[in-house]
This record gives C-alpha cells, structure tokens and sequence, in this order.
C-alpha cells in the first residue's frame, strides 16, 4: 500500500476520533435507537480480525461521536473518488427538475480544508453522469471496470464512487461480487442535491473517505457510507425515498459472508428478470419472461417466501431450465423454506428454487446476473447469504 498499513493501524484511533468536527453535521431523521445504527456497522469478518488495538468500524462510529481532534480530520492514504452522478452531483435546472451537472473535481471541494493533505491524496476521475435509475448493467460494468482498475494500483490505499441512491445498493453488490482486492471500496451520495441549501453530500462523502482509509476496513469488501452510518453492500437496500438517512441492513448485527470473489466478466448482455409475486399472481408472468429470453428469474415472493398455487408451479417448471431465486417483499428478515403446500418456500426449495437468504430483489437480481455469466453455480454464491 501507498501509506505502510502498521503506521495506519497506529494513527487509526486518532484518525476515527477525529471524525466528529468533519460528521457533526449528520444526524439520524429516523430517531433510530442506538443498538439500530450500531447494527449496521461492520463487525470483524473471518477475513480480517483486527488486533486488541486495532479500532473496529463499530468502535469508530462510537469515537466519532464524542471526541474531537480539532478542526481537521486525520485520513491517510490515497483514495480515488470516481463520480458517477446522482444526486450527489446534481443541480437544479430552470425547469425546477434535478439532474446530474456537477464534475467529481467540484464534489470534492468542500472536503479540500477537512483532511491534511500532506497526509491524503484525493484522486478524482468523472466516469459517467447519469441518474442512478437510468443504469443499464453495462453502466454496472463500466463501474466494476474502473474500480478494479484503481484497486489494481500499488499507490492506491480505496477508493469512493460517487453514485445515484435509486440503485447504489445493485452497483455495491456487484462491486464487492467482483472485488478480488483487500483494499476497501465505499459508495456514497446524497439525498439533496449539490446547490441545496443544506446538501449531505460532502458529509457522506468524507465519510466514505475515511470508510476506505479505515484499517480495520481491509480485507471486507465493499461499503456503503452514508449519513454518518457504514453499510457492508451485501443486505444493504435503499429504506426511505426522502430523508437523509436513507439505507438500512438486513444482516442484523453479523458481518455479511462474502464468497470468494469470481473472475470478472461483463454483465451487459445478461438478462435476469424481477416478478413480484402477489395474491392471484398468474403462470405466464414467468413463461412471458422465459419467452423474452430471461436467463434467470428472481420472484419477490411474500412473508417468508411464500408465493400462490399458479405462479409457484410455472416457478417449479422454470426451475429446471434456468436458475430461479426466491425472495420477499417484506424489507427486513430472512427468506426461509418453512411452509408447505404448493407455493410454500419448503416445497420451493425442493423444487430446485433457490433461497436469497437476507438478499432482497434487486441484489439478488445482479448476483444472479454474476453467476450466469461467469458459469458460476448460483446456490453456491446464495449460500453465503444465508
């Protein structure tokens, strides 16, 4: 790494302490308990076990709420922040209409008195410029490209990428699905735009950057960084469709399993369709998917993972031509066979239809994605989200 990771680690508890004058700023709209935000901050993973003085993420949301190291916050390193659009980048036009006008170079410069920089680098490269809700999978690919190609780097220590909320959550699991590096990724952005009075941008995305300058963050992946709370990107989805703290987490206190990261391959030309199921949901919204030359299917079930009589047999049929996922509508909660009858997830699952675990649609959609394109068997990819 650029910066010797043991002088990291040693800084590492000034550096989260001195968190709290750069996020004070951010606060919790949803009045969230404290065991609630502490429960979507990292824990150690299997894959990193930080030592009795190494600080962990959860630990660092904690310092930062309390202490105070002056008017800088300490991050080393050198982090590359690639600016995708959204939100984030946005401005209004004359219309009143929010649209994406604003280049990485000018996202970052309410960061330029925030962190020292004789001790961080921010390397800033604009790679798109869309609304996060108009991505296509190879916009995924062009995100996936250009982070493993900064991973790749000898002088890079992680890099931000600056994203449209609508589907952060399918670009970070696709990111992190493909993240064959230690070094740590976040993605963030905002909920107002850049010329708000009040914008949340430069809070979320310092904290993305001290996310990806985190030692204690090595070796886990992906992240989402966003007002004042670190997400891991698997389990992660979009919670509220207007105020600032606008991500929760499915995974409860546990760090979210990673598999080991596939080979990458272009996701463009793969298609994966999402049925919602629902009371009286017919067969031939599956059939009508298979028609239209759907590799795989992802069946946002209800409860537990239950969905009706008709749509579960044409999910049983379709069950052995193409890999077929079972999720559910309900936001937080496991996917679970436990019921019977015919579209019971039980008889699901015996049927050959595979459990999401705590993935919902949308990530499940681009982890299907992953696997058929890389002739990656998808139960095995699903079982680590149990």
């Amino acid at each position: 790494m650029h910066t010797p990771t043991l002088r990291r680690s040693a800084r590492a508890g000034l550096a989260l302490a001195a968190s709290a004058c750069l996020l004070a700023s951010c606060q919790n709209p949803d009045n969230r308990p404290a065991e609630e935000t502490s429960a979507t901050t990292p824990e150690a993973s299997a894959s990193h076990s930080p030592t009795s003085s190494e600080p962990t993420t959860a630990e660092a949301t904690e310092t930062s709420a309390t202490e105070s190291e002056g008017p800088r916050a300490t991050a080393e390193g050198h982090v590359v922040v690639l600016s995708t659009g959204g939100t984030i980048a946005s401005t209004h036009d004359k219309t009143g209409a929010v649209v994406p006008t604003v280049t990485g170079s000018k996202l970052v410069e309410p960061l330029s008195g925030a962190f020292d920089k004789d001790k961080l680098t921010l390397e800033v490269k604009d790679i798109a410029k869309l609304d996060s809700s108009a991505m296509t999978l190879d916009d995924t690919d062009t995100i996936i490209t250009a982070v493993n190609k900064e991973l790749q780097r000898d002088d890079v220590d992680g890099v931000v990428v600056t994203h449209g909320t609508d589907s952060m959550e399918e670009t970070a699991i696709a990111v992190d699905t493909f993240q064959d590096s230690e070094k740590p990724v976040a993605l963030t952005g905002a909920m107002r735009p850049f010329d708000d009075p009040d914008p949340d941008g430069p809070d979320n995305l310092a904290l993305a950057v001290k996310t990806v300058t985190d030692p204690a963050n090595e070796g886990r992946g992906t992240f989402i960084a966003f007002a004042d709370r670190v997400i891991p990107a698997r389990g992660a989805f979009k919670s509220d469709t207007s105020k600032a703290d606008g991500f929760a987490n499915n995974n409860g206190k546990k760090q979210p399993q990673r598999p080991k990261a596939l080979k990458y391959e272009p996701l463009g030309n793969t298609r994966v369709d999402i049925i919602a199921a629902y009371p009286g949901a017919p067969a031939d919204l599956i059939q009508r998917s298979l028609d239209s030359g759907a590799e795989g299917i992802v069946i946002e079930g209800m409860g537990a993972g239950n969905i009706g009589d008709e749509l579960a047999q044409a999910a049983q049929a379709a069950a052995k031509k193409v890999p077929v996922v079972l999720t559910t509508r309900v936001d937080h909660g496991p996917v679970e066979g436990i019921y019977g009858g015919a579209g019971g997830g039980a008889t699901l699952a015996d049927a050959g239809v595979i459990s999401s675990g705590t993935l919902r649609a949308p990530q499940a959609r681009m982890l299907l994605a992953a696997a058929i394109t890389t002739g990656t068997d998808a139960e095995d990819l699903f079982a680590h989200a149990e």
